[in-house]
């Protein structure tokens, strides 16, 4: 049984990703490509990845050739896990229209409680049968506008890489997917699982920022300093407290322009980024080790336990302890 409360076969929690008619080939084969290389200590698989479309026929992608899928719409009767990937049809939005009548049939046929997550503008399809109303999601940034004014009960972050609201998940464009994708394997199964999936596929197991970081706008002159070298020394001194004057100090700026500079290269202020950055090692060493919450928190910066416990209900709605349990009971 995986954290999600979801029910597995053969000991393997199973994936079902949806090829929409014009479906991008990249966002396509990201699934297969994370969850495919997700295992355990025994070099088991932990999910069981498998493509459908919604009619059992051929669909088209946006590369110029065709996919034939092994599966069709049956395959979500039995899934843990739900992916709608995007396609060219959303790239304008849906101008209005309803869904296409299979695609809703196909979406009628998860059972309730399988976790769903989309992809880039396959928010649309989310949002189409209500099932983003009222509930925080994310998009494409070049979409998002649009997103919300087709669709204003959704609360849209379009800053944001993905969002995680439980049993339905959204990632922005692209190379965003393998983030949502590395961060399901990490609230499945834990750091040491998501990271070695990371090394393996030669990406970040995280990144910094959001989606601020890649919208279009005026290049800077290549002669102008950056954050990347502070940002890197404060990665190894995260047990420090590392006030915003020394982080300036050390990039040889002003305040004010390092924290401009900051905003716009990683898209959050200094000290909202220290906070991720050491809760993310704060929750590698809950999972990692048996080292007291009072010395997690002095390692990654927190100082006391009550200052860990504060940040983590805030960030991730738990304490430290029940953390650690959780991923202590799943690694058992």
């Amino acid at each position: 049984m995986n954290l999600n409360g979801l029910g597995d076969r053969d000991g393997a929690h199973r994936v079902a990703v949806i090829a929409l008619d014009g479906a991008y080939a990249f966002e396509l084969g990201i699934p297969s490509r994370v969850f495919g290389n997700a295992r355990n200590d025994r070099g088991e698989a932990l999910y069981d990845v498998v493509v459908c479309t919604v009619d059992g026929r051929p669909v088209r992608t946006d590369s110029g050739f065709t996919v034939v899928a092994e599966h069709g719409p049956e395959a979500l009767d039995t899934a843990d896990t739900v992916v709608i990937t995007p396609t060219r049809s959303f790239d304008r939005g849906m101008a209005g229209e309803d869904l296409p009548e299979p695609v809703a049939a196909a979406l009628r046929r998860i059972r309730p409680g399988t976790r769903i997550v989309s992809f880039c503008n396959a928010s649309y399809v989310l949002a189409a049968v209500g099932l983003l109303d009222g509930r925080p999601a994310t998009t494409h940034w070049h979409v998002a506008r649009d997103f919300q004014r087709s669709f204003p009960r959704i609360k849209v972050d379009a800053d944001v890489l993905f969002v995680d609201d439980g049993d339905v998940l959204t990632a922005a464009g692209v190379a965003a997917g393998i983030d949502l994708c590395l961060h399901v394997v990490r609230r499945d199964h834990g750091a040491a699982v998501a990271n070695h999936v990371a090394r393996v596929c030669v990406v970040p197991p995280w990144r910094d920022g959001g989606q601020a970081q890649y919208i279009e706008r005026p290049v800077p002159e290549p002669t102008l300093a950056t954050t990347a070298a502070t940002r890197a020394w404060a990665l190894e001194r995260l047990h420090e407290p590392l006030p915003l004057g020394e982080l300036a100090a050390h990039a040889r700026m002003s305040l004010r322009t390092f924290t401009r500079r900051f905003q716009e290269e990683v898209g959050m202020p200094p000290g909202r980024w220290l906070t991720a950055q050491r809760i993310e090692l704060a929750r590698q060493l809950l999972e990692s080790s048996d080292l007291p919450v009072d010395v997690v928190a002095h390692r990654s910066g927190f100082g006391t336990g009550n200052s860990l416990r504060q940040h983590m209900r805030a960030v991730l709605g738990v304490s430290p302890v029940a953390y650690r349990r959780t991923f202590t009971a799943a690694a058992s």
